[in-house]
Formats: structure tokens, C-alpha cells, sequence
């Protein structure tokens, strides 16, 4: 019995750790060129992560601590903000993450549609794309920040993307590595799998999981299930998805 028909994948920490490595650096650059002595570390970064969206954080940090700036400096710092985190894909520094490029390509040998619902910009999102995949987009279409008027944890990125692809939910798998990803995917009523990112991140009590991973694993890496069907081979492939489906499904009958 086959299930699986669509694939819904975070972006930021799920199909590539970028916070640290890009996100981060781009923001003190930003705040630098606007003569801001603000320098975020990496615990702080850590913390304003659980505020979803760059400007959101940007603001949220200003009233923190007390240095009130106006909607259009925020504006203009997160535009400069991205400046510079696209300068930083360029320069190579974001890679994939374990198992992704093996599991993205089986699934689209498969003919399983793929698809990426983020919080990031569509300019940031086509950059990495393109910058990851250079030879094959195995992406049917994106849902960024620029396309929902809200963003995760609100279920409207993933419910605009299942009205888009027409998948049932009930054929659908997403992958996440946050808190508000999680919350938004599940609110949309889609069976959904945790993965986590270099981010330390503990899952909020709420937040009922079928399946939790420590990794997608890889030939050379095995993949642990912390919650979840039982991997047949040392990493996650089709059928592990299909299999998670079908338990999910047998649960519910």
C-alpha cells in the first residue's frame, strides 16, 4: 500500500543548518553598517530564534534593551541584513545536512512531489536553492515569508502549500526542526517528523510527535529513531516515510 505523495520540507536547520553559519554573521554585519553597537552572540541568537521572522527578532531585541528604533530602520537593517546573508551562501559556507541530498533525490526518482514551506524570504530562499542544487530544482514550488500574511506558528504557510499541491494531508510527511515549524505543521493537521538542527531545541510539552529523529542518516551514518516506526536500513528512505504513514494511519482505524 502506498501512502506517500507529497514531501513539505522546512528550510532553515532542516534541509541545511544556516543560523549560525549564515543568518547570524549576517545580522552583526547589518548592525554594524547601521553604526549599532549591537553584537549578537551565539546564546543570544539561540534565545531570539524562538521569535519567528528577522525583523520580528530585530525589534523585539531593540525594546529588550531599551533602544527603541522605528519600523522603517527595521526595515532597513533587515534589507541590509539580507545583503549580506546572500553574500554568505555565495562564499560557501552553508552545506546540506546529513542524508538530505541522498533522501530529496530518492523521493524525486519516486515521483513523490516536493515541496519547501519557510519563514525565510523568497530572495534568501531561491538564492540557497539554487546555491544547493545547482544542477536539479527538485522542488515543485516554495512558500517563503513573502507569499502567507503570517508566518509558523500559524498553520497558513502549510495550508496554503497543501491547497497549492492538492495532497491530502493524509499523503503528506513534513519535515521540521523547530518549535513554531512544528506547531505550524501539526495545526495544519499533517503528519510530521522531527529532525533536529545544530540549534538546541527542546520540544515544547504541547507538541505531540509521532516520530522524532536524531537524523535523516546516511550510508556511512547510521540514523537513530527516537520515536517511530523501525528503520530498515541505517537511514531514512521512501519506504521508512511510507511505513510512518501507514502507522499513523493504522492508529487512526
Amino acid at each position: 500500500m502506498t501512502l506517500l505523495k507529497g514531501v513539505y520540507w522546512d528550510l532553515d536547520g532542516t534541509v541545511a543548518n544556516t543560523e549560525l553559519e549564515a543568518h547570524l554573521p549576517a545580522f552583526n554585519l547589518a548592525f554594524k553598517d547601521f553604526g549599532l553597537n549591537w553584537k549578537w552572540d551565539t546564546s543570544t541568537y539561540i534565545d531570539l530564534l524562538k521569535i519567528n521572522g528577522g525583523k520580528n527578532r530585530i525589534f523585539h531585541f531593540s525594546k529588550t534593551i531599551g533602544e527603541y528604533i522605528s519600523d522603517e530602520l527595521v526595515i532597513r537593517i533587515h534589507e541590509k541584513k539580507q545583503f549580506h546573508y546572500l553574500e554568505t551562501i555565495k562564499n560557501n559556507t552553508v552545506h546540506l545536512k546529513t542524508g538530505v541530498k541522498r533522501l530529496i533525490y530518492e523521493l524525486f526518482e519516486k515521483k513523490v512531489r516536493q515541496f519547501i514551506v519557510t519563514s525565510s524570504s523568497r530572495k534568501q530562499v531561491d538564492l540557497l536553492i539554487q546555491y544547493l542544487f545547482p544542477d536539479l530544482n527538485p522542488f515543485e514550488f516554495i512558500i517563503s515569508s513573502d507569499d502567507v500574511k503570517y508566518h509558523k506558528p500559524n498553520p497558513l504557510p502549510y495550508l496554503k502549500a497543501m491547497r497549492l499541491s492538492g495532497i491530502d494531508n493524509n499523503n503528506s510527511v513534513v519535515f521540521e526542526d523547530s518549535n513554531p515549524g512544528i506547531k505550524s505543521s501539526l495545526a495544519a493537521k499533517i503528519p510530521t517528523i522531527y529532525v533536529p538542527s545544530n540549534i538546541p531545541t527542546v520540544i515544547d510539552k504541547q507538541i505531540k510527535l509521532d516520530c522524532i529523529l536524531d537524523s535523516l542518516g546516511d550510508f556511512n551514518k547510521v540514523a537513530n529513531v527516537i520515536k517511530g516506526p523501525k528503520l530498515s536500513k541505517n537511514y531514512v528512505d521512501y519506504s521508512f516515510l511510507n511505513n510512518f504513514l501507514m502507522s499513523i494511519c493504522n492508529a487512526k482505524y
